[in-house]
């Protein structure tokens, strides 16, 4: 991650492909074996994209930036991240774990590459489109008001964050969403914080299934 790669993507005219992982984390260690060392999915890759790969460990900062795109591209999120955006680092496309195949209810990860490379080839102002208007929203919620003078979280943001986070809970498993999951680490402690018996045990059922 760097100048390097953002010159790279501008000079090329390519969006640029960023792979989060670390070296603790399973799935990240799958879809490497799966994906990035496969000749084919990697010339797919090397043809349409930028590919950076960076360690969260290394650069949190990073990892903090476009994890909060991701979620709220998608609702959740976890390692890999996966994310897809224009030469000047504004995303469009997020996720996690792409399977090799179509499979646990994702699309193959070579299906997932040529859609974005059409989209960015053949309907750029659209992908523009979605990339400023994620932009703005993220603008929004970091400057509208996240914390109150006391520094709180304000009273609507958590409001929709725990109704955003009820419609996700999985009540069987615990956690959120479906497979694969990863420990909601973030969800866990804002649960945790509130003065809730409700939020609570949202937290303490997933912690007890974990």
């Amino acid at each position: 991650w760097g100048e390097e790669a953002l010159a790279k993507a501008r000079s090329e005219d390519l969006p640029i492909l960023l792979s989060v992982g670390y070296a603790a984390c399973h799935w990240c260690h799958v879809m490497a074996h799966e994906s990035f060392e496969d000749e084919t999915t990697a010339r797919l890759m090397n043809e349409n994209f930028v590919n950076v790969k960076v360690d969260r460990e290394e650069r949190p900062d990073i990892d903090s930036i476009y994890m909060s795109a991701v979620q709220a591209m998608t609702g959740s999120g976890g390692w890999p991240m996966t994310v897809v955006m224009t030469p000047q680092g504004e995303p469009f496309f997020g996720g996690t774990y792409f399977p090799p195949e179509d499979r646990y209810g994702q699309p193959a990860f070579r299906r997932v590459l040529g859609s974005l490379a059409d989209a960015w080839a053949n309907r750029r102002d659209e992908v523009m489109q979605s990339a400023g208007q994620l932009r703005n929203y993220l603008e929004a919620v970091s400057s509208a008001g996240r914390h109150s003078a006391d520094g709180e979280l304000a009273p609507e943001i958590t409001a929709a964050a725990l109704r955003e986070l009820h419609k996700q809970f999985d009540v069987q498993h615990g956690g959120f969403g479906g497979a694969p999951k990863f420990p909601p680490h973030t969800a866990l402690r804002f649960l945790l914080a509130r003065r809730s018996e409700d939020a609570h045990s949202l937290a303490h059922t997933t912690l007890r299934k974990m």
